[in-house]
């Protein structure tokens, strides 16, 4: 059993990237949230090398809190990073590159150890992702690197990773009552190999929320490319009328506990087998006391059996990420693939 430990939920920083379409928060109040968070025991924080902006801006949110903030919250705090190369230079990525990306992320957060770095690769029809992950484990055994995790990994190929001797603490999946594909093999095998899921998509981009109850189907284009993917996921759920129905089961349950759907669905998905942490994007600290209810929100197994009920057999079907990597399928199309482009070359 290994000793990576994650609080039930992290906070995810994705909403803050440069490329996410959304209008972003300032520096300044950006890092007030994520002290804010940090004080109230959310002390994980999720991120990525390709999150324009964002490694750079925990490393800022570190600098201060570690001279402002609560010592003992700051020997706690944990930055969840990933490796994520681009599809274009998986045909010839050596070890140099990725040390060159590793170190990049070393500087943008300002520490000498990467809590996590969380690897990702676009395309199993190019090998290599065997070796990388075999980089990975040298720059962790020279001290570059805590922990190793993946994230959107099928099981054959975490297989042979895991087979290969890398030594893998988690893997971030999506998750969610509109997505229950980890279930299908995943869960399984994390669990018979020690390897914690953590979730992201459990709110579907605020479409599990209160928000959407009752809200006709939106016709016009989405904000961003986050409500895209999950409206995407809507659709192979069945629809918006089927999705609506789950909404209004998801507020029955809401309702008897006399709390928000979102908090619902966010319990629903830690309830679910292997799962460690759900990863709860933040833009600001107007949901912060709303996420932090999720800690010690109980809902009952038939909730859980009457939600589940109704979504599992709607479900996309497959293993983890797979209607994703589908060459030039509605989700392959809002995917970038490059943002390390020209980063490490």
């Amino acid at each position: 059993m290994n000793e990576f430990e994650v609080p039930s939920i992290i906070v995810g920083a994705w909403q803050l990237s440069a490329g996410h379409n959304i209008e972003t928060s300032s520096t300044d109040e950006a890092i007030d949230t994520f002290s804010k968070c940090a004080d109230a025991g959310l002390t994980s924080f999720d991120c990525a090398d390709i999150y324009t902006g964002v490694e750079e801006l925990l490393g800022e949110f570190l600098r201060r809190y570690s001279r402002h903030g609560d010592s003992e919250n700051r020997k706690r705090i944990r930055i969840h990073t990933k490796f994520v190369p681009d599809r274009d230079v998986l045909p010839r990525i050596s070890k140099d590159y990725v040390e060159r990306i590793i170190d990049r992320s070393l500087a943008r957060l300002g520490v000498g150890q990467l809590d996590l770095v969380q690897f990702a690769w676009w395309d199993y029809t190019v090998p290599g992702y065997v070796e990388t992950a075999l980089w990975l484990q040298e720059l962790q055994s020279e001290g570059k690197i805590r922990n190793i995790g993946v994230t959107n990994f099928d099981v054959p190929r975490l297989r042979e990773i895991v087979g290969a001797g890398v030594p893998i603490v988690s893997h971030q999946v999506q998750y969610s009552l509109l997505d229950h594909r980890p279930e299908n093999a995943m869960a399984g095998f994390c669990r018979d190999n020690g390897i914690q899921m953590l979730c992201y998509g459990t709110l579907a981009g605020g479409f599990l929320t209160d928000r959407w109850l009752g809200v006709p189907e939106p016709r016009e284009e989405l904000a961003n490319r986050s409500l895209v993917k999950y409206k995407l996921m809507i659709d192979e759920f069945g629809g918006w009328s089927d999705y609506q129905e789950l909404l209004r089961l998801l507020g029955e349950s809401a309702r008897a506990h006399d709390v928000s759907i979102g908090n619902v669905a966010t319990r629903y998905a830690l309830e679910m087998p292997q799962v460690s942490a759900a990863i709860v994007g933040t833009r600001s600290t107007e949901h912060l006391n709303d996420n932090l209810r999720v800690l010690s929100l109980q809902i009952d197994r038939q909730d859980i059996d009457r939600l589940r009920k109704f979504a599992v057999p709607r479900s996309a079907r497959g293993d983890v990420y797979e209607l994703e990597r589908v060459p030039e399928s509605r989700h392959a199309a809002i995917m970038r693939y490059n943002l390390n482009q020209g980063s490490a070359e």
